[in-house]
């Protein structure tokens, strides 16, 4: 029996969906836990490609119930969009798919004043991908929320979305934006949702719980990264939740005592998207061929994704905070062709050498990084299926950010494919 906790340790965009694809084989529940449908989770299965926004990547495995849980916030439209998309596959969805009935709802007037406050920030926006996360999560921790069990009341939902819209107007006025008009729309749509999602909500959080006591195997998956959390990381460049492990518990329902394993998904290499500190980014051509090799661009936004090499002192930081008993590294073909490969050891902090991670966000403008420097392997690692096929100088690379992070390496990712994975260590 286990509850394997699947950790973004870097900025997001680490190929979490394809380890948790993988690992889903023997498990019989996953669960999503946090963030909303600005993440995308990419699959490449059989030579076709999927992209999953919200539905939790175990959805491919017959024998598994996915679980999107309360922590989550939900936009019902988009959501709706992909399970269609999914059914269209000849994915069964139905009887295998529970929506928490406590997660929170993204609505239109969430979208609107996300873009408002962004175009009013102008130079100093975060980045967001304009979706309304964050404005539902701040109705969410303001008291102001709407949950999916109350899209089947329509008394309650009602007064909660005139309500919010009377007070998302006067934000809107003070931004010099049009005011919302169209509540009674928004009203029939939560409406027209509630009953096209009612056969999926439920108490999820007891589901799992359940699950865990009869002895059932259980992944947690998060969305971003633990450098995006809202408490732990790059504040005020980070998500508005916790996709953290202490995140995981919150938004799964799952109790801390269920945990058995917490699995760090990075890179080979470092991405971010959005504004915010990176400490090991490229500019310049070293920069743009990893972005090239890659395919560095959102999954969800298309944007292309900032570059640099691995920052160990980041992913020490996330290993710290997340308790990260294992690791999975990916998307270690992207440096098949480099002659050499550099990882950050330690910042320069005005003159000062550090290993740790800054917390006060102008420090980051001081930072130098210090890096080591290892031969490339230089040779295609897209067939490797045996410990005997890794080539030396990549074992090279695998043991020293074992040896610096003192966490076993479970995983190689060679590709984006299903067989394109090397277990190198035990996963019980």
């Amino acid at each position: 029996m286990s509850v394997r906790i699947i950790i973004g340790a870097q900025w997001g965009d680490e190929g979490k969906g394809k380890i948790v694809d993988m690992l889903s084989d023997n498990v019989s529940w996953v669960a999503r836990y946090q963030g909303g449908a600005n993440a995308g989770h990419t699959l490449k299965i059989e030579g076709r490609t999927f992209v999953l926004h919200l539905v939790p990547s175990g959805i491919f495995h017959p024998h598994v119930h996915c679980v999107i849980g309360n922590g989550t916030v939900i936009d019902p439209g988009a959501l709706i969009e992909e399970i269609n998309a999914i059914k269209e596959l000849g994915v069964e969805v139905d009887g295998r798919m529970t929506v928490s009935e406590t997660a929170h709802v993204i609505l239109k007037y969430h979208k609107v004043l996300d873009h408002a406050r962004e175009r009013y920030k102008g130079d100093q926006k975060i980045g967001t991908t304009g979706r309304g996360i964050g404005p539902a999560y701040v109705h969410k921790t303001a008291r102001m929320g709407i949950r999916m069990m109350d899209l089947l009341d329509p008394e309650i939902l009602r007064e909660k979305i005139y309500t919010n819209v009377d007070d998302i107007n006067a934000i809107l006025a003070t931004l010099s934006h049009a005011p919302i008009s169209d509540a009674d729309d928004i009203l029939q749509e939560a409406l027209d949702w509630g009953e096209q999602l009612r056969p999926y909500l439920a108490d999820a959080g007891k589901m799992l719980y359940t699950a865990w006591k009869k002895g059932e195997n259980v992944l947690l998956e998060g969305a971003q990264g633990s450098l995006l959390d809202v408490d732990h990381g790059t504040y005020p460049f980070v998500t508005s939740s916790s996709p953290t492990s202490g995140g995981a518990c919150i938004g799964s329902g799952l109790p801390p005592t269920s945990i058995t394993h917490v699995m760090g998904i990075a890179k080979a290499y470092c991405t971010r998207v959005g504004n915010g500190p990176f400490p090991t980014e490229l500019f310049g051509e070293t920069g743009d061929r990893i972005r090239e090799i890659g395919h560095e661009f959102g999954a969800t936004t298309g944007r292309p994704r900032r570059c640099g090499w691995i920052d160990l002192v980041a992913l020490a930081y996330a290993v710290r905070i997340n308790g990260i008993n294992e690791l999975a590294i990916t998307k270690l073909d992207v440096l098949d062709s480099f002659d050499e490969i550099k990882l950050c050891t330690a910042y320069k902090l005005d003159g000062a050498q550090t290993a740790d991670f800054p917390m006060r966000l102008a420090d980051f403008d001081r930072i130098e990084p210090v890096y080591a420097t290892l031969p490339g392997w230089q040779q295609s690692t897209r067939e490797c299926t045996t410990n005997e096929d890794v080539p030396v100088n990549m074992a090279g690379f695998i043991k020293f950010i074992e040896g610096y992070l003192e966490v076993p390496v479970r995983i190689l990712s060679t590709g984006p494919g299903r067989n394109e994975t090397l277990v190198v260590g035990d996963l019980a």
